[in-house]
């Protein structure tokens, strides 16, 4: 396979706090608008540090009125906005002039969400693609840098229109989560690791526009195959069981047909009557009550990526 040449990433965003309540990615991009400098010289890149939700940030919750991280669809960007539009809808046009516009050439060329869940997951790069060669080998480059945390690669494949999170406005994007953290506070490892994994980032974009070829290989990644919700009471539509204690904390442990799966209140195990196993991540999520999700179930797969080098005429 032949080396990709690419442009260079002249215009890279970091946001935190576009869920408030994820206080890593606030207090890391509130350290750095406090000092007032760049994260790294990787002149002559521009790197800018954005608080997403500071409505939410300051209220120490997940959003004020409509979740942030679901409103950078092409339909909500294009929507309307009335005197009662949710604060969230107004927010993500803000950021979509900032940062975008969305698909367009203005586009800032990489945007990194950072993200916390309550889930064991480790450091997870979120996307919505497997063949963007930028995020890979920044994937890959984590992966190999970090010691003291798993890092793998999660794929929801949506198109750009359908793409919903905040980092899929920029020509090249993904949400960097990590966990466990409980939402609401801060654990030190958490941050620390996020801390590393930003400037690990940075260093790549620094290397890449530097003129440096990456070689190309093949990286693990997973794939979103469906959500499974909590059982639930068919008249009041509350949960009726937990995640069983065998699964609890088992992020990306291979979850086969049979294995048990959420614990009744009654004392009952349920167990796992999919056709295939797969593997579960976001398993517990807090935040994903409100949304239907007990955990998420991903196909593991091998994704191969080519040799890359920027393309500095462009």
């Amino acid at each position: 396979m032949s080396t990709v040449s690419l442009p260079a990433l002249s215009r890279v965003a970091v946001c935190g706090g576009t869920h408030g309540n994820e206080l890593s990615g606030v207090y890391l991009v509130r350290e750095h608008l406090r000092k007032r400098k760049q994260p790294k010289d990787i002149s002559p890149t521009t790197v800018v540090m954005v608080m997403g939700n500071p409505r939410a940030v300051q209220q120490n919750r997940r959003y004020t009125e409509s979740d942030l991280n679901r409103c950078f669809t092409q339909a909500c960007l294009d929507a309307h906005v009335e005197e009662k539009t949710p604060y969230e809808i107004v927010r993500s046009k803000e950021l979509n002039a900032l940062l975008g516009p969305k698909g367009s050439p203005q586009a800032t060329d990489l945007v990194c969400d950072l993200h916390n869940t309550t889930a064991n997951m480790g450091l997870c790069c979120i996307a919505f693609s497997d063949c963007d060669w930028i995020c890979l080998h920044i994937y890959r480059h984590l992966q190999r840098e970090m010691a003291t945390i798993p890092v793998r690669y999660i794929n929801f494949n949506k198109s750009i229109n359908e793409a919903y999170s905040l980092d899929t406005v920029g020509k090249h994007g993904f949400a960097m989560e990590i966990g466990p953290q409980p939402h609401g506070s801060i654990r030190s490892n958490i941050y620390v690791a996020m801390q590393e994994g930003v400037e690990l980032m940075l260093e790549w974009i620094h290397l890449f526009n530097s003129g440096t070829q990456f070689e190309g290989g093949s990286v693990e990644v997973f794939t979103l195959v469906k959500n499974i919700d909590y059982p639930r009471d068919p008249d009041t539509k509350t949960i009726t069981a937990a995640i069983h204690p065998e699964l609890q904390d088992r992020d990306f442990c291979l979850l086969h047909p049979g294995d048990p799966l959420f614990l009744t209140f009654s004392g009952e195990t349920l167990r796992y009557k999919g056709k295939e196993a797969l593997y579960p991540f976001f398993v517990n999520e807090c935040a994903y009550y409100e949304k239907g999700i007990a955990l998420s179930l991903a196909r593991r797969s091998r994704v191969v990526i080519p040799s890359i080098q920027c393309d500095r005429e462009r």
